[in-house]
């Protein structure tokens, strides 16, 4: 079969304070993206502002805007100018009192070709995500744009391996996660460990049960938490993965980065061929996946 190859990069950064400091530092990144061949570039969750999601708190709604809106409209104007896809991650107003987080894409010409709202809601201690957002509504559908056809999910919706099924099975070329992850500073060096992995563990087993490269794109840098607790570290590692879950490329844990590799979107076939996994799936046999629990 025929190479097909895109250049990919993914902008690893932490909290710059504001919104047009964070928004700047991404022009300044994109543009770097640009000048080494990017073709697309992922960003990670909520890169606006810091993860305010720590505390539950009626003052952080302020920071929502309307999809398309102001954030669109410089990242449209970004992926123009540079000739490139980007999808970055907002905190979309839908109505008053009805939130969401939401990823949006920016195709080459500018225009918003979609958005995604994130569908897994996690409610954990640091990660208050139930008070702000409204579970997803969209489904789970790839966005076309001019790079191909994406499978944009969101953070959370990393640990369920219906979500990355669901776009595949929709088509979707590359699954790609905005995500913003850490530790808790007061965990032991071998939670830590544990944690990290899973997360990557994750992620390779969405490449190989699918057979599609997989994009994550993570935050860098140690949030204080607004409760007085130690807050999160969050760890990087931005990865890029091919169709058997070989790492193609990985940031660091503690610097910003503009991670750039190319993808052989061609080879997805080629372990289709030897793998697959697709035409083998039992769909007769799977009514029990709709339960939440087998009693």
């Amino acid at each position: 079969m025929s190479k097909r190859t895109l250049t990919v990069a993914l902008v690893q950064d932490r909290d710059h304070g504001s919104v047009d400091a964070n928004l700047a530092s991404i022009e300044t990144r994109v543009a770097e993206a640009a000048a080494r061949g990017a073709e697309l570039v992922l960003l990670q969750e909520l890169h606006n502002g810091a993860y305010f999601c720590q505390h539950e708190s009626t003052a952080e709604f302020d920071r929502a805007e309307p999809i398309p809106g102001p954030s669109t409209d410089r990242l449209g104007a970004l992926a123009k100018k540079h000739a490139l896809v980007i999808v970055g991650s907002l905190f979309e107003r839908r109505a008053a009192g009805l939130y969401h987080n939401t990823a949006v894409v920016l195709d080459r010409d500018g225009r918003l070709a979609g958005k995604y709202r994130k569908m897994h809601i996690p409610d954990d201690p640091g990660f208050y995500e139930k008070f702000y957002f409204t579970p997803g509504d969209l489904g789970f559908e790839p966005i076309d744009t001019s790079v191909g056809r994406l499978g944009v999910l969101v953070c959370w919706d990393q640990w369920y391996p219906e979500a990355a099924r669901l776009m595949a099975l929709a088509g979707a070329e590359l699954l790609l996660y905005p995500t913003a992850i850490g530790w808790d500073p007061d965990d032991a060096v071998e939670e830590r460990t544990r944690q990290r992995e899973a997360w990557m563990f994750s992620h390779r087993g969405h490449a190989v049960a699918n057979g599609l490269p997989v994009l994550s794109c993570n935050r860098i840098g140690h949030e204080p938490s607004p409760l007085g607790t130690s807050g999160i570290r969050f760890w990087g590692s931005s990865h890029v993965l091919g169709p058997q879950g070989e790492l193609l490329a990985e940031a660091g844990t503690d610097d910003p980065d503009v991670l750039i590799t190319a993808v052989d979107l061609g080879r997805s076939e080629q372990v289709r061929r030897i793998w697959p996994f697709l035409r083998d799936r039992r769909i007769d046999a799977y009514q029990d996946l709709l339960k939440r629990y087998r009693d």
